[in-house]
């Protein structure tokens, strides 16, 4: 076990030594001078290289990239051309939206998907399963930006239940901040939950089929006691893997609900960023997100070497 960690630690660290050069080149490298790119087509010469020598922009590519990794492994994303401000502490006053938003909708979307996969999965041939097959399979077709506005003409605009856009922060009204939270995270949840079932249904399926579930079934138990019993760590590590693989989709649809809602969050932030052409916040940040998702499949890797020790064996 401690090998497999080991070799997957270290393919995490080449991954992101390999998506670091692949996003400073092309956010450094393709666009010419930065410094330009910054200040707009107006600017003089003058401007673009007191800029340039002010952040070190005139220095070999190779030294910029070297201190610029250098100081996010040390926490230190650097400051925002225009105003001055530390990236690190812009990207924390977002976060207070953002990892709720995201870890609420994958939650919700699990919640939904693995009841739903399993019961569509082992009563296939009653009416509800097939319904919930059908429905998956129409939650899938249906853009995320589409779930929210359509939410929100229903429990927004109709019924007046909820807030259908803009936010108030937490610490000047909890509740106020939580209500507007909801509809982006059902809207999410939604959308994620109609994928995973998909999935989660594939899985149960093919667990169900296999010899040692079927030599359970014929000593008395039922399918959901050979499945709970025999088959739940089979069924678990694909679903795992779906998840990881489902992170980086949640942060991609999280882009686009924050700006339906108009969510002071991350992602709109990121947004806003490129475009007032800030390349320092936009770097880094997409760089510090990219580190999440690899970090969430590498944990999953961890995990389904814990479930299957075929999986740490294999050479």
């Amino acid at each position: 076990m401690t090998l497999y960690i080991v070799r997957k630690l270290a393919f995490f660290l080449l991954a992101v030594f390999a998506a670091s050069i692949a996003i400073f080149l092309l956010i450094r490298g393709a666009g010419g001078n930065v410094a330009a790119i910054i200040l707009g087509k107006d600017a003089t010469a003058d401007a673009i290289n007191a800029l340039a020598q002010q952040y070190g922009l005139d220095r070999p590519m190779v030294v910029q990239y070297f201190d610029w990794i250098g100081n996010i492994f040390r926490g230190d994303l650097g400051r925002s051309f225009r105003t001055n401000e530390a990236v690190t502490d812009l990207v924390v006053s977002r976060l207070s939206i953002s990892i709720p938003l995201c870890v609420s909708g994958l939650l919700l979307g699990l919640l939904i998907a693995i009841p739903a996969g399993t019961y569509s999965a082992l009563n296939s041939d009653k009416p509800l399963g097939a319904l919930i097959t059908i429905l998956s399979q129409v939650g899938i077709a249906v853009p995320v930006f589409w779930a929210g506005i359509l939410l929100s003409l229903l429990f927004g605009v109709r019924l007046g239940w909820l807030p259908t856009g803009g936010w108030t922060n937490w610490s000047a009204d909890f509740w106020g901040a939580v209500r507007s939270l909801v509809l982006p995270i059902i809207s999410l949840g939604l959308i994620l939950g109609a994928s995973l079932t998909r999935y989660v249904r594939s899985a149960v399926l093919d667990v169900m089929n296999q010899d040692y579930v079927r030599t359970a079934r014929a000593t008395g138990m039922t399918r959901m006691e050979a499945l709970l019993q025999v088959g739940l760590r089979n069924a678990a590590l694909p679903i795992a893997t779906v998840v990881g693989l489902q992170i980086a989709e949640l942060i991609g649809g999280t882009v686009i609900i924050e700006t339906v809602f108009s969510l002071p969050g991350l992602s709109r932030m990121i947004l806003a960023n490129v475009a007032a052409r800030e390349v320092i916040v936009v770097q880094s940040t997409v760089m510090l997100i990219i580190i999440f998702v690899m970090f969430i499949n590498l944990i999953v890797d961890l995990l389904y070497g814990v479930l299957d020790p075929r999986v740490r064996l294999a050479r």
